[in-house]
């Protein structure tokens, strides 16, 4: 019996994008990632908590293991662009204390001013 599930869209363009390269359905695809991460968590020689240490830089990535130095690069690469909460209250005191800096709209760097409010 199929079952309907709720998923992010961002994981469903993912699905929609991938599931094709490999003759799946969306469902098919769905599914079949969810075997290989029920397979990886049982794994004796697989531990995401390892994994987890290694992304808040606890442990070194080079004491990974290769099945979960292979995830630590996917959760790594997922992450770039994502802003956390800390990251984005850092980047706001710079920016009111005058400290942040770019590129213009001709690739020319720029200082960020100090707001005055």
């Amino acid at each position: 019996m199929s079952q309907t599930i709720k998923i992010s869209d961002e994981e469903a363009n993912i699905l929609r994008a991938e599931a094709p390269l490999f003759s799946r359905s969306i469902a098919g695809q769905a599914e079949h990632w969810i075997r290989i991460g029920r397979a990886i968590e049982k794994s004796s020689s697989f531990n995401h908590q390892r994994i987890k240490d290694a992304l808040q830089g606890l442990i070194s990535s080079d004491d990974l293991n290769a099945e979960e130095g292979d995830v630590f690069l996917e959760e790594f690469s997922q992450s770039l662009g994502q802003e956390t909460p800390q990251q984005t209250a850092y980047f706001a005191e710079r920016k009111n204390l005058g400290l942040g800096v770019g590129l213009d709209g001709n690739n020319k760097i720029i200082q960020q001013e100090k707001e005055n409010h």
